[in-house]
C-alpha cells in the first residue's frame, strides 16, 4: 500500500447495505480515534483514499494535542439522507467491535450524536455520544473554541499580541464550528465578514450579531479587505486562485484538509501568509470526546483545549526558527512525539 497504515479494514454487510471502510494509521500513542464519515463516495476507491487520508491527520492531530491516541477514520459509502438505518449502523458497530478497541469511532460528516447511540448497541468503542445518553454532546463548541485559541496564538506571533481586537476576520462557512467561532471573534473585539452557501446559517448569525458583514460568496469573501481568513466548510479550500489573491496575513480555521495539495503550504510561506495548521486548531473537538472516555465534564474538557494556543505557538516558533512552514513543522513534531512515546511499547511491563 505504501502509505504507512497499520490496517486496511473493508466491511459488507448484504442485508442493511452497508458498505464501509476503517483506516488505521497509527496505534503507537494508543487506541486510533477518529469519526465516522457517512457520504456517497463516487467508488471504493474514492472512500479508500479519504479513509487513509483523514486517518493520517487524526494520528497526527491526536499527537499534537497530547492525547494518548493513534488515529483512525471510518467511512461508510452512501448517502446518510436515504440510506442511513438502524440496521445498517448497527452492523457497522459489529464491524467496529470486532477490532476489539483498536479503532474508536466518533462523529463525522453525515453523522450525529443520535448515530453514535445506536452504534454503540453494538459495541464498546462508539465515542461522541448525546449528553442523554452519557456522552458528550456537540464537539462543535469545543472544536471552535480550540481555533479561536490557535488564532490568537497566531496573532501572538505575528503581532505581538494574543487578540482579535481591532482586526478583520473573514470566516468562510457559518455552520456549527464557524458560528461559534464568530461569537468568540464578536467577543473578542474584531470585526467580522461572514459567507456561506445556506443563507439561513447567514441570518442565524447575523441575528445575533448585527453588526458582522457578509459577503456574497467565498470568491468575494477572500477579496475583501481582511487580516485573518477562517476557512470553516469543506477541505481543499486554499487552493492556488485563493492564495493568490488572499490579502489575509493569517490563516486559521476550523476545516479538515484545507491545503488543496502539497505544495500550498509552500506558496502560503512566500507570499508572507502565516498558516496555522488545521488539524493542530481544530483539535479541541477530539478533546471533547476523550474526556467522554473518563466520565464527560464540560469544564475539564474546554481547559484542556485551552493547551492548543501553546500547542499552536509551539508550532510557529519552531516552524519560523528552521524557515519552514509550519504545515511542515506539524508534521515534524507529530511524527517526533509518535516516535518518542510510541517507542515505550517496547519496554515490556510485568503481568
Amino acid at each position: 500500500m505504501g502509505s504507512g497504515h497499520e490496517q486496511v479494514v473493508f466491511c459488507s454487510d448484504r442485508a442493511s447495505g452497508l458498505r464501509a471502510v476503517i483506516a488505521i494509521h497509527s496505534t503507537a500513542l494508543g487506541p486510533a480515534l477518529g469519526g465516522t464519515r457517512f457520504f456517497p463516495y463516487a467508488s471504493e476507491q474514492d472512500a479508500v483514499t479519504d479513509a487513509l487520508a483523514l486517518s493520517r491527520a487524526m494520528a497526527y492531530k491526536n499527537s499534537l494535542a497530547g492525547l494518548d491516541l493513534g488515529g483512525g477514520k471510518g467511512v461508510i459509502i452512501g448517502d446518510p439522507r436515504t440510506d442511513k438505518t438502524e440496521q445498517l449502523l448497527r452492523a457497522y458497530g459489529r464491524f467496529v467491535e470486532s477490532l476489539g478497541g483498536r479503532y474508536l469511532s466518533a462523529c463525522d460528516v453525515g453523522t450525529t450524536n443520535a448515530d453514535l447511540d445506536v452504534v454503540a448497541r453494538e459495541t464498546r468503542f462508539a465515542h461522541g455520544r448525546s449528553l442523554v445518553n452519557g456522552g458528550c454532546g456537540d464537539s462543535s463548541v469545543l472544536t471552535a473554541f480550540g481555533v479561536f485559541q490557535g488564532m490568537r496564538a497566531a496573532a501572538q506571533h505575528r503581532w505581538g499580541s494574543p487578540t482579535l481586537r481591532g482586526r478583520t476576520v473573514a470566516v468562510a462557512g457559518v455552520g456549527k464550528v464557524g458560528s461559534w467561532l464568530v461569537d468568540r471573534l464578536v467577543d473578542d473585539g474584531a470585526s467580522v465578514v461572514v459567507t456561506d452557501v445556506d443563507p439561513g446559517a447567514v441570518t442565524r448569525v447575523r441575528e445575533r450579531h448585527p453588526g458582522v458583514a457578509v459577503a456574497p460568496d467565498t470568491a468575494a469573501l477572500v477579496r475583501t479587505p481582511h487580516d485573518v481568513y477562517a476557512p470553516c466548510a469543506l477541505g481543499g479550500a486554499l487552493d492556488d486562485e485563493t492564495v493568490a489573491v488572499l490579502p489575509a496575513e493569517i490563516v486559521c480555521g476550523g476545516a479538515n484538509n484545507q491545503l488543496a495539495h502539497a505544495g500550498t503550504a509552500e506558496l502560503l510561506q512566500r507570499r508572507g501568509v502565516l498558516y496555522a495548521p488545521d488539524y493542530l486548531v481544530n483539535a479541541g473537538g477530539v478533546i471533547q470526546v476523550e474526556d467522554e472516555r473518563h466520565g464527560f465534564d464540560f469544564a475539564r474538557a474546554q481547559a484542556r483545549a485551552t493547551t492548543i494556543f501553546d500547542a499552536t505557538l509551539r508550532v510557529l516558533t519552531a516552524a519560523a526558527e528552521r524557515d519552514e512552514s509550519p504545515a511542515v513543522a506539524a508534521d515534524r513534531l507529530a511524527e517526533d512525539r509518535i516516535a518518542q512515546v510510541g517507542r515505550l511499547a517496547t519496554i515490556r511491563l510485568p503481568r
